[in-house]
C-alpha cells in the first residue's frame, strides 16, 4: 500500500526492493491487504532463503496452529540471536476480514513468553521483538513478559530519541520506534557478556537523503519499476500553497484535502477519512502529482460509499476512534 506502483504490480516492487536492500527478517500488517494468499506466495517463492517471515501471534483458526514461524534465531557477531515477529494485531478489525479470513491475529502475551522461553531454552542469549504492535502497545508487553532484551517497532511511526527501559519481572526491556519513511535508521548495540545483555548503546540517525549518495543499484531498480507508470504518475494536478502533511492524531492538511474532495465529489455535507499516517509531504508552492495522490490514497479496497446517518450515529464513530487513541489501556 501507500504507492501506485505498489498497487499495481500487487506489491512485487516492494518485494524486490526488499530484497535488493538486503532485509533479513520482517513482520507484517499492511502486507495483509494483498490477501492470505499473495501474501503465502511471497513468503513462500520470493522470500525463500532471503528474508525469515515471522510473527508469533497468527494463528490459523481451522487447526489453532501458527501460520508463520515465531522466530529465528540467528548468530550476530558471535551472539545468538532471536527475532521474534510480532505482526499488527487488530489487522482484521483495522483492515477488511475477508482478506485474511482463516487467520487470527490478537496480542498473545502467553504466547509471546512462550515463545522467549523456547528460544532461550535452544540457546539464544538476545531475545529482540520485531514488532508492529505501536509503541504503546510494546511498552505494555514489556511490562508483562520477561526474557526481552528488546523491543524494535513500528505502526505508530514515532521517532523515540532514546529508548525507553521498561521494568518487569525479570528484568529489563528496551523499546524503541524509529519513525517511518525512512526518517530515521535506529542502531542498536548490545554488549553481551556470560550470555547475557550488560549495556547497551542506542542512536536514532537521521537520514538526510539530500546529503547522501544514492545507491546505484537501487536508484536503478526504482527506475525500472517506475518508468512504464511515469507518464501517469508525473500528471501535475495542482499547486500547493501550504504544507500538504498527513500525521497528527486529528487531522492534517493532506487528509483535509481528502476531505474536502470526498465532499464535493459526494455531495455530502461530512465525509470521513481512514487517518492513515503514511505518505510524504508536500512542500508549499510545489505541484501536487498523480504520484502525490497515489501515495496518499493507494489501497487494495479503495471503495468510498455515501450513506445516511443520523447525529448519534456520527457521535459514536467519533467517540469509538478517539478510544482506540486514547484509552488508557492501550490493549483495549
Amino acid at each position: 500500500q501507500g504507492s501506485g506502483t505498489s498497487y499495481w504490480t500487487d506489491a512485487q516492487d516492494m518485494v524486490d526492493a526488499q530484497k535488493l536492500l538486503g532485509v533479513d527478517v520482517m513482520t507484517a500488517h499492511w502486507e495483509m491487504t494483498f490477501g492470505a494468499d499473495r501474501v503465502k506466495e511471497i513468503v513462500e517463492k520470493d522470500f525463500k532463503g532471503h528474508i525469515d517471515f515471522v510473527a508469533q501471534n497468527i494463528i490459523d483458526t481451522e487447526w489453532g496452529e501458527p501460520v508463520f514461524p515465531p522466530y529465528v534465531i540467528k548468530d550476530i557477531n558471535g551472539v545468538p540471536t532471536a527475532i521474534i515477529g510480532q505482526a499488527f494485531p487488530y489487522t482484521p478489525i483495522a483492515n477488511p476480514r475477508y482478506m485474511v479470513p482463516d487467520w487470527s491475529f490478537g496480542i498473545r502475551d502467553d504466547r509471546m513468553q512462550e515463545m522467549v522461553d523456547e528460544a532461550c531454552g535452544k540457546g539464544a542469549q538476545v531475545v529482540v521483538v520485531l514488532s508492529h504492535n505501536g509503541m504503546d502497545v510494546d511498552l505494555k508487553m514489556a511490562s508483562r513478559v520477561t526474557g526481552i532484551d528488546a523491543i524494535m517497532g513500528g505502526h505508530t511511526h514515532d521517532g523515540v530519541p532514546r529508548p525507553v527501559e521498561v521494568k518487569n519481572a525479570g528484568g529489563t526491556t528496551l523499546v524503541s520506534n524509529a519513525g517511518s519513511n525512512s526518517k530515521f535508521l535506529s542502531v542498536l548495540d548490545l554488549d553481551v557478556k556470560n550470555g547475557k545483555v550488560r549495556d547497551y548503546r542506542y542512536h536514532l540517525l537521521p537520514v538526510f537523503s539530500n546529503l547522501l549518495d544514492a545507491d546505484k543499484e537501487m536508484s536503478a531498480y526504482i527506475e525500472k519499476v517506475r518508468t512504464p507508470y511515469m507518464d501517469k504518475l508525473s500528471e501535475q494536478l495542482a499547486v500547493t500553497d501550504e504544507l500538504l502533511y498527513r500525521r497528527g492524531n486529528f487531522n492534517g492538511t493532506f487528509d483535509q484535502v481528502i476531505c474536502d474532495a470526498l465532499m464535493e465529489v459526494q455531495g455530502a455535507p461530512i465525509s470521513f477519512s481512514p487517518g492513515f499516517r503514511w505518505g510524504v509531504s508536500v512542500m508549499p508552492g510545489e505541484a501536487i502529482t498523480f504520484d502525490h495522490v497515489m501515495t496518499q490514497t493507494s489501497i487494495t479496497y479503495p471503495s468510498v460509499t455515501l450513506n445516511n446517518l443520523g447525529g448519534a450515529r456520527i457521535k459514536e464513530i467519533l467517540e469509538d476512534v478517539a478510544d482506540n487513541l486514547f484509552n488508557p489501556n492501550p490493549y483495549y
